[in-house]
């Protein structure tokens, strides 16, 4: 009998020193798909993902550039939800975070294979020539991974001095981490206000800009733009969206959709904690599968099951226990787990 799964699309940040090669390592037999993104990317003038992939050694100045990045983490995650074994898993609706979105809709075939890669493209472009601002990353949660009253505090105070001193603004609720957005004076402000926690944060992710805030409200009148309403037809799965609304195959206003996914999506809050509560409350699949690059979202995902106490987690010891006994949790981006999704 067939597991039931939702399937989890990762945002941007993924695609690390760790994952180079990951598409000659893992999807050598998806040449006609990497064909097709190669083509697209070739035509706009830009490095092929093939050749980003098979590069000798990592540049974070070039695989970790918002327009390099963006295409080679959607040839990754998408090759890689083609490889779930169907006979064995019955994938019952797909979600993401950020950049994810655009993976959900292409997973979801919400956007076919040419119109996706040009939304992920044109996308990552136009963050890459007029994204402003920055983020940073802060945890809502405790070493355990529990909600923290003193965690949640600083971050309320740091989000009044930011907007005291500048625009900051809570961009990604990102299961046990809020990443926070802001222009400079914002950021800075944010920084000074932030108690150090855990030894690393507040930690400013580099090479982002102020996604999912008003600070891209320009970013949003370009994609609207440059996209036609036309590229979106229905979804053939359900699709969890940023504020944990569902868009089913059967009943999605198309206009609707083009509205989101260039407007409130780009300009407001991306609430993935939402969208995984809903996955495991609404769907109540048998397993969860993070698509690679990376793994990063292991981390916030399990946070978000410890908060909903789902399967009787209450801790991040919890959760180990059991990943080590039988995932919950299979990412594709582990070696030890990909086995298990394939």
């Amino acid at each position: 009998m067939k597991k039931s799964a939702v399937v989890i699309f990762p945002g941007r940040g993924t695609y690390g020193k760790d994952e180079l090669g990951y598409l000659a390592r893992h999807h050598g037999d998806k040449a006609a798909f990497i064909k097709g993104v190669d083509d697209w990317r070739e035509g706009q003038g830009r490095d092929t993902v093939s050749a980003l992939d098979n590069a000798k050694s990592y540049s974070a100045a070039k695989h970790a550039s918002s327009i390099n990045a963006s295409a080679l983490i959607y040839a990754c995650a998408l090759a890689d939800f083609a490889s779930i074994n169907r006979n064995e898993f019955d994938i019952v609706a797909v979600c993401g975070n950020s950049l994810g979105w655009y993976l959900t809709l292409a997973g979801a075939g919400a956007v076919n294979e040419a119109n996706a890669i040009r939304l992920v493209d044109t996308m990552g472009a136009l963050m890459e020539a007029e994204g402003k601002g920055g983020q940073l990353i802060y945890p809502f949660v405790g070493e355990d991974w529990r909600d923290s009253k003193a965690n949640l505090k600083a971050i309320s105070d740091a989000l009044h001095a930011g907007r005291t001193e500048g625009e900051a603004y809570l961009s990604i609720r990102l299961g046990g981490m809020a990443v926070l957005a802001g222009d400079e004076p914002g950021m800075a402000a944010m920084e000074r206000v932030l108690p150090k926690a855990e030894g690393r944060y507040p930690f400013r992710l580099a090479r982002h800009a102020a996604f999912h805030t008003p600070l891209l409200n320009h970013v949003s009148d370009a994609a609207f733009n440059e996209l036609p309403a036309d590229i979106f037809q229905a979804p053939k799965l359900p699709m969890i969206d940023g504020r944990g609304a569902v868009w089913s195959p059967y009943a999605t206003d198309l206009a609707a959709l083009y509205d989101y996914t260039f407007g409130h999506q780009i300009v407001e809050t991306y609430d993935f904690s939402k969208s995984v509560e809903v996955a495991i409350k609404e769907f109540a699949p048998d397993k969860l599968i993070l698509a690679g690059p990376g793994a990063t979202l292991g981390a916030p995902i399990a946070q978000e099951l410890i908060r909903w106490n789902w399967l009787g987690l209450s801790s991040k010891a919890d959760f180990s226990a059991m990943q080590k006994e039988e995932p919950f949790l299979i990412a594709m981006g582990r070696d030890d787990q990909r086995k298990l999704a394939v």
